[in-house]
């Protein structure tokens, strides 16, 4: 009885509301510290690199990177608030920084994923229109039709990651929480809806539109490139930008099956699935590694403080089209 009453404490030992604070080994505090401080720093560092790549180099300024672009800058807040809050919460099954940053915290937390999954929507309307229609490619997709999509995509992220937290965010009194707990449950219902409205429906546009570009893809290999008028760089960005997708989903299916067998309670299955998710946040970027060309050499740049040479931003990123 001495030994479990010593496993148990409170997370604010002075308040009767107070969550219990579960007591873990030495050893296991400082590993689960470590791959969250890892993953944090690698996530932001590989994102950051992103940003400055297509931010800094003129040759980059396109409207596929700007879509891009938006999809590091939703990675990147992960990487700097999502994980570390998530992290220290799971670890020390308390949180400690208060109700009115909880609610700051977890509209943080579901805007960057509905943000994601918007911009991976245009991103795939892009380069279905690239593949598809690419001698008029320029004219129906602009820079500032681009803009106004990803204003568009971040407001309604925002929205409705308001409407979905309202009681959580401005009644937080009426959640049956006790005090140092920040999470957020819904009805079996709203958990559907959810699902419906982040996942499902995105979804679904983004695997159609893929296939229409497999479709339109696998027509054009029978063609004469000169004919179609379609690079091999554009069917290349097309299938990059796919594999994105395809890895968005594999972090994401898991995460969706676990809620909806056994809901939000934090299970092992649902904490794991939790951190795989939550990992994909630093996977596209090592995609772009793989594949792109001149996000190796924009990289190599940066590292080396090569962007602080004057006229930098000029540089050749595609010396030949690949």
């Amino acid at each position: 009885m001495e030994d479990n009453s010593q496993e148990i404490q409170y997370c604010f030992p002075n308040n009767n509301l107070s969550c219990f604070r579960e007591i873990k080994p030495e050893v296991e505090y400082v590993i689960l510290y470590m791959f969250i401080f890892l993953l944090s720093v690698f996530t932001v560092f590989l994102n950051l690199l992103v940003i400055i790549s297509i931010s800094h180099f003129k040759q980059l300024h396109t409207p596929t990177n700007l879509l891009i672009l938006s999809l590091a800058v939703a990675d990147l807040i992960v990487g700097l608030i999502v994980i570390p809050l998530m992290g220290i919460t799971f670890i020390e099954s308390c949180w400690y920084f208060g109700e009115t940053f909880c609610s700051l915290f977890l509209f943080i937390a579901f805007m960057v994923v509905s943000a994601s999954l918007g911009n991976l929507v245009f991103i795939s309307v892009d380069r279905y229109i690239a593949v598809s229609d690419p001698l008029r490619y320029t004219v129906r997709v602009t820079t500032d039709k681009v803009v106004f999509c990803i204003i568009i995509n971040w407001l309604c992220s925002s929205i409705y990651s308001v409407i979905i937290l309202y009681n959580s965010m401005f009644y937080p009194e009426t959640q049956d929480r006790c005090y140092g707990d920040c999470s957020v449950s819904f009805k079996f219902e709203h958990v559907v809806t959810d699902l419906i409205v982040t996942f499902v429906a995105p979804s679904s546009i983004i695997m159609s539109i893929y296939v229409k570009i497999f479709c339109v893809a696998k027509y054009q290999a029978k063609v004469v490139n000169s004919v179609t008028g379609v690079s091999r760089s554009q069917r290349k960005a097309a299938k990059t930008l796919g594999i994105v997708v395809m890895v968005y989903f594999m972090c994401w299916i898991p995460y969706y099956i676990v809620t909806l067998i056994e809901g939000n309670e934090s299970t092992v299955e649902f904490n794991v699935t939790c951190w795989i998710l939550y990992m994909n946040s630093c996977m596209n970027p090592l995609i772009y590694a793989l594949f792109y060309k001149w996000f190796r050499k924009s990289a190599k740049h940066i590292m080396t403080l090569k962007i602080f040479k004057p006229s930098s931003e000029y540089f050749s990123l595609f010396p030949e089209d690949t």
